[in-house]
């Protein structure tokens, strides 16, 4: 940098972090979770159905609201990742929006809980969306900022598992918060309380201000375009993530209509719980193996592709085998798929990152490939259902998806 010695701040990381750390960092990323999937998973379904206008299906209102959210959460990962590369707090440049973020998510669902219409329903979760995203891109920032290359496979599986244990939470807090505003109220103490082990007991790297990266607006939102052709890597590495959580996504958004609908499942909530539990305890299994594993043999892209492949064929599964034993076969194998992918994926992402000064605002860039499917989803999956030949198609086409993700991975060139 300029001959000058590099802060500890942008500093290439070579101490391993301990098991304190990443077990606080884990749970505040878990409790994140929780406030986003206690909602996705349960009660913004539930809510959708009991606000539906007369005439309009529940399934277009989901799906309005859960895109207007996810729109704002493109928006806001990598602004937000760009904010915290610029902050010189004396706390640190990815605490304070941690708990901002935190605060201001439990605040938003709160708020959220109260809506009595579709338009103050979309207002409540894009708020969630918003400050949640804050801290979001905040804690992913840490792995490159803290955690040295050769163990971030090992970190990010616990991230990853911490990630899974959040869904689980947010849906059993959502299902036994005895209503929607108690499921909301549930899901925003659990991510407030989450965050305050790693915010009380950990310093964070204090970025000093004369090596702040241009803070103008122009500067900011000028930064948050990637070229890919300067960084193919990125890009790949970026539509790779993409595909693979389009297909994910297209596969959990009606899960609950699903069950309801096709299924015919007596208790269609209690049965997304069984599910997601399922899925999580094939996930937790292959999620922290599958990153020290990669870490071990130094290679990420075939560990990408195989998850990758499974997952695709979970999918498959949902659209060929539509009975509840298929269901339970499906959610069990997505997981052992998903772990590996979440934990190995994320530390290739931290190895194609352009310039340590903007380590947020480039995951922030690479985390629209978790939110954009979001907003795609909805768009694909209406259509599919009502129009295009049902679940079966809507699943077949969620598999097609992933497994052109997966076989994309093969692109990235300057990683095994």
């Amino acid at each position: 940098m300029s001959g000058a010695a590099a802060p500890t701040a942008l500093a290439e990381p070579s101490e391993r972090v301990g098991r304190a750390w990443t077990a606080s960092l884990s749970l505040v990323n878990g409790a994140i979770w929780a406030g986003w999937y206690g909602p996705i998973q349960i009660l913004l379904a539930l809510q959708a159905a009991e606000l539906a206008p007369a005439g309009t299906a529940k399934e277009s209102v989901l799906a309005w609201v859960t895109g207007a959210g996810a729109a704002v959460s493109m928006v806001a990962n990598p602004l937000f990742g760009a904010l915290s590369d610029r902050t010189t707090s004396r706390l640190g440049r990815r605490t304070p929006w941690i708990v901002a973020g935190v605060a201001g998510g439990a605040v938003a669902l709160v708020l959220l809980a109260g809506a009595r219409s579709v338009a103050a329903m979309a207002v409540g979760w894009c708020g969630v969306q918003l400050t949640l995203n804050a801290a979001f891109a905040a804690v992913t920032a840490a792995l490159p900022d803290r955690v040295p290359p050769g163990q971030r496979g090992a970190v990010g599986g616990w991230l990853g598992a911490a990630q899974i244990l959040g869904v689980m939470a947010g849906t059993g807090l959502a299902t036994a918060g005895g209503g929607l505003a108690g499921g909301y109220r549930a899901c925003a103490a659990f991510a407030v309380l989450g965050a305050l082990p790693y915010v009380l007991l950990h310093r964070d790297l204090v970025l000093p201000a004369g090596r702040r990266p241009a803070a103008g607006p122009v500067a900011v939102l000028r930064g948050l375009w990637i070229s890919p052709r300067r960084h193919p890597d990125l890009a790949w590495a970026w539509l790779t993530r993409f595909l693979i959580n389009l297909g994910n996504a297209l596969a959990l958004l009606y899960l609950l209509y699903y069950l309801r609908d096709v299924l015919r499942r007596p208790d269609p909530g209690g049965g997304v719980l069984i599910l997601t539990a399922l899925n999580g305890v094939t996930l937790l299994g292959t999620v922290v193996v599958g990153g020290i594993w990669s870490d071990r043999t130094g290679r990420r892209k075939p560990f990408v592709l195989g998850a990758g492949v499974i997952m695709a064929a979970a999918t498959g599964l949902l659209a060929g085998w539509q009975t509840w034993t298929g269901a339970l076969c499906a959610a069990a194998l997505l997981g052992v798929g998903f772990g590996v992918f979440t934990s190995v994926d994320l530390a290739l992402m931290t190895e194609v990152l352009p310039a340590a000064a903007d380590r947020a605002k480039d995951l922030g860039v690479i985390n629209i490939a978790n939110s954009l499917p979001q907003v795609a989803a909805p768009v694909l999956a209406a259509p599919l259902v009502h129009h295009l030949g049902g679940y079966r198609v809507l699943y077949a086409v969620a598999a097609a998806i992933g497994l052109v993700g997966a076989l994309l991975v093969r692109r990235i060139r300057g990683v095994a």
